[in-house]
């Protein structure tokens, strides 16, 4: 998907989308392995066992060799995926574990990032939810007011200031990150819902406005999620198109319009939405997300949850379900889904931040299609291993071709731990619409994790393919130029 050529590509793509034509995205497929509710049984007890500790906090990896925490993104993405369970089952079960994860959650943020108390906001949110435990909702009020009030001496500043910086000050990199905005506007308006505050609502909306303003892609209706403010310019970086940021911009929308009745809102989030489907998919139309461990999948599965059920579009629903089908032969072992849901089961430790997507996704989709089945969960099962060593060097790039429908790349996440290092990634020569790449050396994790996919793409059919990658552009965040790989899988 060349992301110059936007045009007639991107209103073929979407057409297939809207219309249902897309492999894996219309009727219910040919019955084989497990129904839906049979995975997402299977998902909610790694949820609850693999992941959980049992003492209120979330193991960061599975097989265990990650720290266990109940603070920011990677943990909270678990319990918003605990919470999404109970919402579609109101399972009661879930009631002292969202208690206990209150007690252990944290009680101050003074000197940190901006958008730490953003995700452990909603986490607490979500804990009041299902628990009304009154120690949770003190928290969510807390964590918000944190960056809210006090804390907009430190983050609302630069020539962009109605956005956050997501250090004090903007830190050594000046930078401002949707990941704080999104997680404001969602923050905001759950406490406007829980407690009825309108200063809340006011607060969700003028953020709503700062992000269009500044986040969102002048082409496209998706938005970026980084922008470097250096004090007399505001930069964007394009197309880093984060599920976790749009997912918490479609769910903002929808949920602004119910709760306004300003209908542009929820036109903004379907459009967003629309847009998700159709550009940001390998070839067979299945959500590709080729960030590294620094992006979470589960508010977007949530968004497009709410939009296909009591929003009633289908395109969303046929969108969860294109991607269940697939990420049913994404499941390693310990029962732990990898974070490209067309991809093979992974072999290295699967991160929670992996890991959160796709469980979401089986959880939803026993919802809308319990008694479906996936069309080939042993996908990957006949792929073939192909030993290749490669490596940017010079400032050149690299590639292979091969003949199949479908490959994955393997490598080191973290080789060169934990942050500076990405490259660029052309399919048959064209760049993929979402610009992040390979973001190999982020590690959220903190520690290098060998083995694991570093890219997996999907063809209707067999047929001749090239994968480069390319130098990526230096920048504050993402730093310089790494990829190394040790082979790839190929199902031909």
């Amino acid at each position: 998907m060349r992301a110059p050529a936007r045009g007639a590509l991107a209103a073929s793509t979407l057409a297939m989308v809207l219309c249902g034509c897309l492999p894996g995205a219309a009727a219910r497929p040919p019955a084989h392995g497990p129904t839906y509710t049979a995975l997402a049984r299977r998902a909610l007890a790694t949820l609850e066992r693999g992941y959980y500790n049992g003492a209120g906090a979330w193991h960061m990896c599975v097989p265990v060799r990650c720290y266990t925490t109940n603070e920011d993104w990677g943990a909270d993405s678990l319990t918003y995926t605990l919470y999404l369970h109970w919402l579609l089952t109101r399972d009661r079960r879930v009631v002292p574990v969202m208690n206990a994860l209150t007690a252990t959650a944290p009680s101050s943020h003074a000197g940190g990032w901006s958008d730490v108390p953003m995700w452990d906001s909603i986490a607490a949110a979500r804990e009041y939810q299902v628990t009304g435990n009154s120690a949770a909702l003190r928290k969510a009020i807390l964590a918000f007011r944190y960056v809210a009030d006090a804390g907009r001496r430190l983050f609302a500043l630069g020539a962009c200031a109605r956005i956050f910086y997501q250090q004090p000050g903007g830190g050594y990199n000046k930078l401002k990150t949707l990941e704080t905005g999104s997680n404001y506007i969602k923050a905001a308006v759950l406490l406007y819902q829980i407690t009825h505050q309108h200063s809340y609502l006011a607060q969700a909306e003028a953020q709503y406005q700062a992000v269009r303003a500044d986040f969102l892609s002048p082409d496209v209706p998706l938005y970026t999620v980084y922008v470097f403010d250096t004090g007399s310019l505001c930069l964007p970086v394009p197309a880093r198109y984060f599920g976790s940021a749009n997912g918490n911009m479609i769910w903002a929308g929808y949920t602004l319009a119910a709760v306004t009745g300003n209908s542009a809102y929820r036109s903004e989030a379907i459009a967003t939405a629309k847009a998700v489907a159709a550009h940001l998919g390998d070839a067979t139309g299945v959500y590709a997300d080729l960030q590294a461990e620094n992006d979470v999948a589960e508010p977007l599965i949530e968004a497009m949850y709410d939009l296909a059920t009591s929003g009633h579009q289908e395109f969303a629903r046929r969108w969860l379900l294109a991607a269940a089908n697939a990420s049913a032969s994404d499941i390693a072992r310990t029962g732990a889904y990898g974070r490209f849901f067309d991809g093979p089961p992974p072999q290295a430790p699967v991160t929670a931040w992996q890991a959160n997507g796709g469980l979401a996704l089986a959880l939803v989709a026993a919802a809308l299609d319990p008694g479906g089945r996936p069309a080939d969960p042993r996908f990957w099962a006949g792929a073939r291993l192909v030993a290749m060593e490669l490596r940017l060097g010079s400032g050149r790039p690299v590639r292979f071709t091969f003949t199949g429908r479908a490959v994955a790349i393997i490598g080191t996440v973290g080789e060169q731990c934990c942050e500076s290092g990405h490259a660029r990634v052309f399919i048959d020569g064209r760049p993929a619409f979402d610009q992040t790449g390979i973001w190999q050396n982020k590690s959220s994790a903190g520690l290098p994790l060998p083995r694991s996919v570093l890219f997996a793409w999907r063809w209707p059919r067999p047929g001749r393919h090239t994968i480069q990658i390319s130098p990526g552009y230096p920048n504050g965040k993402e730093g310089t130029s790494f990829f190394h790989m040790t082979g790839y899988y190929l199902v031909r």
